[in-house]
């Protein structure tokens, strides 16, 4: 079954809870650093815009991680492991979107 997240950025007030809510709910710890969704400040126009993976099809990420830390889940989606990534931050670099971090 595919899922998907509905962003609505202009209902975004910068408060960065659903950052904590994402952590805590998918990695356990309420540490917004483990969120699946970020949210971009947009200091000069005062205004907040709230991102995730877009789980495109080049997965520049997955491509370039040294050490194939990123892999295809079922349905298709792509995952971290926390436990083979080294933290180079090659990914970050790679992804043209900069969602990965």
């Amino acid at each position: 079954m595919e899922r998907a997240l509905v962003i609505d950025s202009g209902k975004c007030t910068g408060c960065e809870q659903c950052e904590v809510a994402c952590s805590t709910v998918h990695e356990g710890v309420s540490n917004p650093a483990h969120s699946r969704i970020k949210v971009f400040n947009f200091h000069d126009e005062g205004r907040f815009v709230p991102y995730t993976c877009t789980q495109c099809d080049e997965a520049w990420c997955m491509q370039s991680c040294p050490v194939d830390a990123i892999s295809l889940a079922d349905g298709g989606a792509k995952v971290v492991s926390d436990s083979q990534c080294v933290g180079c931050k090659v990914c970050t670099i790679a992804c043209p979107f900069g969602t990965i971090n």
